[in-house]
């Protein structure tokens, strides 16, 4: 067999029981719903962890190393993940024990963090001290935790659904457009706790001597996250059972999971490289489509809030009383945004399936839509323009912006709801129909494609900053490079995209699994 053979065997999960069908979209459905516990957790992030990092008196320099744990977890843990739960021969299946230990760790980094102010005062911080570093050193292994075992489950619950569609390519689409909605539902629910400030009133044990009532909402936010989860993974596990996997891929035919000396098995790494040497031409179109449509799509998610409060409201963090409180104003109308950008998402996701009917195909709607992302992220440097104008013809005053341009910054958020639903579902339906084609492992070829994505956002999070400096600061010149690369993508997903293969559901194995 030749080396690309052996690589390509290596990754094939053959069966070693009959094929199963297709579980029914109520199955599909519960394990999706993690992703709304899950997101919970990620938008209590977003919208509440930065002002909780100041409180701990993390300094500003190194508050950016602790944010850059998701794309390096990313990095390393899916694919590591999704590798061993292709290959996972335990008697409760293979995708589930890893989506049960990704729930434990995610409750206790929550906990870690959520406790980080009182486990610190125990330790020995002084209450009212600016700086606070064991609740520091708490809250930082807490949030590397988190970000670890969210990836940890997000990628077995993704290859989880692609098993449960057996290679029916529509049953693929929909359950990733399940996953999509649910997130845009943990967003909702996420944004909603972390704007009441009287949480902490349904948790009388939250306020603390060493945790004031922002502490208190935050860690009240993080225990309803808990329950949500742990309630989620509790009936997607006992709601879908999988026949254990009898022995690993390597143990079966000629593949025998040894290196050319026939004596040890080939690393988890050099599984990955060979996983890239074997990619075919429509997984590595797809990589790049995805990489060029999240290098369109990080800089705005990094900075959507700080646009609304700099360039829209003509606020400044580090300027006058008048100047912050408008930045203040600015941030909160971005939280509205995202909350109005979450309801689109949820809504389309419910509607891909017959968007992409309607428009010819899933690489045309994916094509479209990024153009349309390209238009909105267009679209902010017209908005900022306009309140700028509205600011000079004022005097410079530092008034709020008129209402055509809220309503027009609002629309803008509003509208991304429509690509980004696509996005978080389209392109993990194609990694599943790409590989199954192939006979790839479900869970390391999504980690493959997570690759994809993190690696972008490491690229922005590091030159977006001096990009932006070098045109006078601020966040449009980012997003003027996001526009055109979601408009190069576009372009890539229309013209060179693969369509998918025809739906061989019948043939084609994607677990070697069966599921009750």
């Amino acid at each position: 067999m030749e080396a690309s053979g052996q690589v390509k065997a290596a990754l094939e999960v053959a069966p070693s029981f009959p094929q199963p069908s297709p579980s029914p979209l109520r199955k599909m459905a519960a394990v999706a719903s993690i992703a709304a516990g899950i997101q919970f957790g990620w938008s209590l992030q977003l919208s509440l962890l930065t002002p909780y990092v100041q409180l701990l008196g993390i300094p500003h320099k190194w508050s950016s190393l602790i944010w850059l744990c998701g794309p390096v977890s990313g990095l390393v843990v899916q694919p590591l993940v999704g590798y061993y739960s292709d290959r996972c021969t335990s008697r409760f299946g293979r995708r589930r024990p890893f989506i049960a230990a990704g729930a434990g760790l995610v409750s206790i980094a929550i906990i870690l963090i959520g406790f980080a102010a009182d486990l610190g005062h125990l330790s020995g911080d002084q209450i009212g001290g600016k700086h606070k570093p064991r609740a520091i050193t708490v809250f930082v292994i807490g949030f590397w935790i988190l970000d670890v075992a969210n990836n940890m489950l997000q990628g077995p619950c993704r290859a989880l659904l692609a098993d449960l569609s057996a290679g029916d390519h529509r049953k693929t689409r929909t359950a990733n457009a399940f996953f999509s909605f649910f997130m845009a539902v943990g967003n909702v629910l996420g944004f909603a706790a972390g704007s009441y400030r009287k949480l902490h009133n349904a948790f009388p044990f939250a306020s603390t001597k060493a945790c004031d009532v922002y502490c208190a909402n935050l860690k009240s936010c993080f225990l309803i996250s808990i329950t949500i989860l742990l309630v989620l993974t509790t009936i997607a596990l006992t709601t879908v059972r999988e026949t254990p996997l009898l022995k690993p891929p390597e143990e079966d035919g000629d593949v025998d999971g040894t290196e050319k000396g026939g004596s040890r098995p080939v690393p988890f790494f050099g599984e990955l490289l060979g996983a890239f040497k074997d990619l075919q031409r429509p997984m590595w179109i797809l990589l790049v489509v995805t990489c060029l449509n999240w290098i369109a799509w990080f800089p705005f998610l990094l900075f959507d809030t700080d646009w609304m409060g700099r360039e829209v409201y003509g606020g400044d963090v580090d300027g006058t009383a008048a100047q912050k409180d408008l930045y203040d104003h600015g941030v909160h109308a971005g939280a509205l945004g995202l909350m109005l950008n979450s309801i689109v998402l949820g809504l389309v996701s419910l509607a891909i399936e017959h968007l992409a009917r309607g428009l010819g195909g899933v690489k045309r709607l994916w094509g479209i839509v990024n153009f349309l992302l390209a238009v909105c992220l267009a679209m902010t440097v017209v908005v900022s323009k306009k309140a700028e104008s509205i600011r000079h013809s004022n005097g410079g005053a530092t008034t709020k912006p008129d209402n055509g341009v809220k309503v027009g910054a609002l629309v803008i958020f509003s509208v991304l709801g429509i690509p980004q639903a696509v996005t978080y579902s389209i392109p993990f339906a194609l990694a599943s129909i790409f590989c199954n084609a192939a006979g790839a492992g479900q869970g390391l070829s999504l980690g493959v494609l997570n690759l994809s994505i993190v690696i972008p956002q490491m690229v922005v999070s590091v030159a977006s900053g001096p990009w932006d400096a070098l045109f006078g600061g601020g966040n449009l010149p980012a997003f003027v490079v996001g526009a055109i690369a979601a408009a190069v993508s576009g372009v890539l997903a229309i013209t060179m995209l693969p369509s998918p293969p025809p739906d061989k559901s019948a043939n084609v194995s994607l677990s070697g699994a069966s599921f009750h």
